[in-house]
């Protein structure tokens, strides 16, 4: 899936392609907080606790984060096609394990199913983006991605709110099946195989030091982030991960030199590549956050429903999804910096808003912040997506979108725990001092919004040192086995497997 896609004429690419990757991406990514509003019901229904009614969501991330590293391995070994038909496939016998769930066990191993394929889509479409868009079209097209990548998770809520409201929990599982069922069975009709496979070797010790690494660091944030004696045991895991972690890395350092790493970590030798990692890195782990505290304040301090809740939050996710295509045109035309700097700007007084509420803050003041909030981040996530896959060698695209997804759900994670644990620390400080219960949450959680202002910050400080345009990559020396396939090799009818 290196090479790009050529006919051997000057006929323009067919981006059709993208439409049903596109579209397949949204909806599996939207399942990744599509529990935030039903673990209430499920605790009735199975009654369990909220600490075990959380592995619906923590076990989701996990298994993001223990899958996404080795798609950089998986989309080189198959085609377009196979790799899709592959994680939709998945994706679905995960939806039907949840909606027909009796119990408990079954319904969190349904997610994890889900996950797994929902790991290899993110990575699928960028890479497949990158391999045939021309570089003067890129910003356009990843707008599109952009309502995958980040609108989905922020409609996630609203989704399950509306569906809560009417209906019991299964049809947020009912309803997502026969629509990506649907989804899977027209692409993988329509889809078009995009460059090469190549027979790879998979090097299992490096498999096992990224599914210890980054699934016992992203458990060991998730874990850090409910407080208590929580604490103390996330933080090991998290140490420990973090040595794992050090370790895989170490690994594809040393296999680079024989050319057959897990992940290939030179796309870090890619300047404007470090940079939008860290920015992403960032923004995700700021708008996570901030997922996590409203939807709490909404509920427990001001008394709104799950449908009131998700009704507020909707303007916001629909905004951030609408303004993708359009900031992309803007970013071809006019380049990152006239989006970027505002997005940042925007970013910040949108979160120091929210760091006023209180018991009596106007809704309509919170529904202006957060729609801000998530324009903002429109504005931020196209120009740096592109900017940095855009900056790195064709042939290591797949492993590029590859660290960039694995990262995203780190940085998820990491904004999350932190937050939890400066709303659990400052609520703590306040009830010491006298405050009633209420007061002290808000005040726990304007000690969060505190902490997206700073991180949103530093965002902005590195969005200032992203080029204005895209570099074109400098040639690097490859392996034979790296080199684009010849164009006729180059499987182009959608019949062809």
């Amino acid at each position: 899936m290196s090479s790009p896609v050529s006919s051997g004429t000057d006929q323009a690419p067919d981006y059709g392609v993208l439409r049903w990757l596109v579209a397949a991406a949204f909806v599996v990514i939207l399942n990744e907080t599509v529990m935030f509003n039903a673990l209430p019901s499920l605790m009735r229904e199975f009654s369990v606790d909220v600490t075990t009614a959380q592995w619906l969501s923590t076990a989701f991330m996990l298994t993001m984060a223990v899958v996404i590293p080795i798609t950089g391995w998986f989309l080189q070994r198959v085609t377009t096609r196979q790799a899709f038909g592959l994680a939709m496939t998945v994706f679905c016998i995960g939806t039907l394990i949840c909606a027909s769930a009796p119990v408990f066990w079954v319904l969190l191993l349904g997610r994890i199913v889900q996950a797994s394929g929902t790991a290899v889509m993110m990575p699928l479409l960028m890479t497949t983006l990158m391999t045939i868009v021309a570089p003067g079209d890129r910003g356009k097209v990843m707008g599109n991605v952009t309502l995958a990548m980040s609108a989905a998770p922020a409609l996630g809520p609203t989704a399950s709110g509306f569906i809560l409201e009417v209906a019991s929990w299964r049809w947020m599982f009912g309803i997502v099946l026969p629509i990506a069922a649907t989804i899977g069975i027209v692409g993988i009709t329509r889809l078009r195989n995009v460059g090469e496979p190549r027979a790879l070797s998979l090097h299992v010790p490096s498999v096992l030091l990224s599914a210890i690494g980054f699934g016992t660091l992203v458990y060991g944030l998730a874990q850090f982030g409910r407080g208590g004696d929580a604490r103390t045991e996330g933080a090991i895991f998290a140490v420990v991960g973090l040595v794992f972690v050090a370790g895989f890395v170490a690994l594809q350092i040393r296999l680079q030199r024989e050319d057959r790493p897990l992940l290939d970590l030179r796309t870090l030798r890619r300047p404007t590549y470090r940079l939008a990692l860290l920015t992403m890195a960032g923004a995700f782990a700021g708008m996570f956050g901030s997922m996590l505290i409203l939807p709490v304040y909404l509920q427990n301090v001001r008394d709104l429903s799950t449908l009131q809740t998700g009704l507020l939050m909707m303007p916001g996710g629909l905004a951030m999804g609408l303004l993708g295509p359009r900031v992309g045109r803007w970013f071809d035309k006019h380049g990152s910096r006239p989006l970027v700097v505002p997005g940042g700007l925007g970013a910040i007084a949108a979160l120091g808003i929210l760091t006023q509420v209180s018991l009596t803050t106007p809704i309509p003041m919170i529904l202006g912040a957060h729609v801000l909030l998530m324009v903002s981040l429109a504005l931020i996530f196209t120009p740096v997506f592109t900017l940095g896959l855009g900056d790195v060698p064709p042939h290591l695209y797949s492993h590029g979108s590859s660290l960039l997804g694995a990262l995203q759900q780190v940085a998820g994670a990491m904004g999350t725990a932190i937050v939890a644990t400066l709303i659990a620390w400052r609520t703590t400080h306040l009830l010491g001092q006298g405050d009633d219960p209420l007061t002290a949450q808000v005040g726990g959680m304007t000690a969060g919004f505190w902490f997206g202002v700073a991180l949103t910050t530093l965002v902005f400080g590195l969005l200032l040192k992203l080029p204005n345009r895209a570099h074109v990559p400098e040639p690097e020396a490859v392996t034979e086995a790296q080199l684009p396939a010849p164009a006729e090799a180059v499987p182009l009818t959608p019949h062809e497997g």
